[in-house]
């Protein structure tokens, strides 16, 4: 095992900056409840409405369009949990009359696919759009899906395994000249791209901390004025009764923090990390022969890069690499220990073998040029005598 550690797996998570951590520590003196009216629970409230403004400053919202809740899961679910109140009739079923059509992409993070599919065995109906090669959304399959019926459509913003980049702001137009109601998951957008929900013209934006250098556990909802909410969980007054809790002071105070960062690093990052990435995939592209970068080429996130090498297994190649510390992924975290193989790259036409093949490296801060020099030294032997080893060829 080598001492030396590369994490190259941010899509996954990212470490918190030491700036959050101070943040958060600071935070563990101020003990009092955010909803008590004392001066401690003022303290602690102030607090959270300070957090609330960062995030509101990160997307382009209004600091009362954001609901905290506890990640990126939590907020997709609260969408489609609104839509599924919309939908049902006062018995539970769905209305025979009115809008109960679902519309996602086949690229979808699991807790959006399941979401729209725990919809459909209650009588939904719901199209789960194609993409092309590069992982975008046919735009004419999404024109013809669209009719008076639909009531939601769902696309993320930047994939998380191949790191595509999906024009939202086209298809938000589409969707409201329909009269549906738009959801984007901007989990792996925000902090990476510039982001801003006025200019999108979104109903609804799922972000969350851990992959912006801050906490695990807590995220962000924004919510239109006017767009329709139901609390995913009951209780108390908090989030304006959108959702029930006491307030993960610690988590909302981190979040704020890393969101202040992030609107101030946007562009920088942008820059930084998109010429490691083409430093990353310009060497493997000359000294690793037959590989496959999937996702868009030019429309996609600065810090992901996908590449399949047929003729090697992924999980063999991740723990090799792992063994000479390299930190990397098969694909997305949530999908870890599963045998199949990744949705996106079989959406996106790669066959079963090759996308069993596939590593996602996704780069932030603190990566270095040597860090990817070493990369680059280290993976084309192991892919090598994996392909040699291979029975697939």
């Amino acid at each position: 095992m080598s001492e030396r550690r590369v994490y190259i797996d941010y899509n996954a998570t990212s470490p918190l900056k030491e700036e959050v951590k101070a943040a958060m520590i600071e935070d563990f003196a101020v003990y009092g409840n955010a909803s008590s009216l004392h001066t401690a629970g003022r303290l602690a409230h102030a607090r959270v409405e300070e957090a609330r403004q960062a995030v509101g400053k990160l997307l382009g919202a209004l600091p009362a369009d954001i609901v905290f809740t506890s990640g990126g899961s939590e907020s997709n679910n609260t969408v489609f949990q609104a839509m599924r109140q919309i939908g049902l009739d006062s018995e539970g079923k769905v209305r025979s009359a009115g809008r109960t059509e679902i519309i996602v992409t086949e690229i979808e993070h699991p807790c959006v696919l399941n979401s729209a599919k725990f919809l459909e065995t209650m009588g939904f109906k719901v199209t789960f759009l194609p993409v092309d090669e590069y992982g975008k959304i046919k735009i004419d399959a999404l024109r013809t899906a669209l009719n008076e019926r639909t009531l939601l459509v769902s696309v993320m913003m930047a994939n998380n395994e191949i790191g595509t980049i999906q024009d939202i702001r086209q298809i938000t137009a589409l969707v409201k000249n329909a009269g549906a109601w738009m959801h984007t998951d901007a989990v792996q957008g925000v902090g990476k791209i510039p982001v801003n929900v006025a200019e999108l013209g979104v109903d609804y934006l799922t972000m969350s901390a851990h992959k912006i250098y801050g906490p695990k556990g807590i995220g962000a909802l924004y919510v239109k004025n006017g767009a329709p909410l139901s609390p995913l969980i009951h209780g108390g007054h908090q989030e304006d009764g959108f959702r029930a809790g006491t307030y993960n002071n610690i988590g909302i105070l981190g979040l704020g923090k890393a969101a202040e960062l992030a609107s101030a690093e946007v562009e920088r990052y942008g820059k930084e990390l998109s010429a490691l990435r083409a430093r990353l995939r310009d060497g493997l592209l000359a000294k690793v022969p037959n590989i496959k970068i999937n996702g868009h080429p030019t429309d996609v996130l600065p810090n992901t890069l996908n590449v399949s090498f047929p003729g090697a297994e992924g999980e063999a190649i991740l723990l090799s690499l792992d063994i000479m510390g390299i930190e990397v992924s098969t694909g997305s975290a949530c999908a870890s220990g599963s045998l199949e193989p990744s949705h996106v790259l079989l959406a996106t036409g790669v066959s079963p073998e090759v996308a069993h093949g596939s590593i996602r490296f996704s780069l932030g801060w603190g990566i270095t040029p040597e860090d990817i020099d070493y990369t680059l030294e280290t993976l084309p032997p192991i892919i090598q005598r994996l392909r040699a080893m291979s029975t697939v060829k």
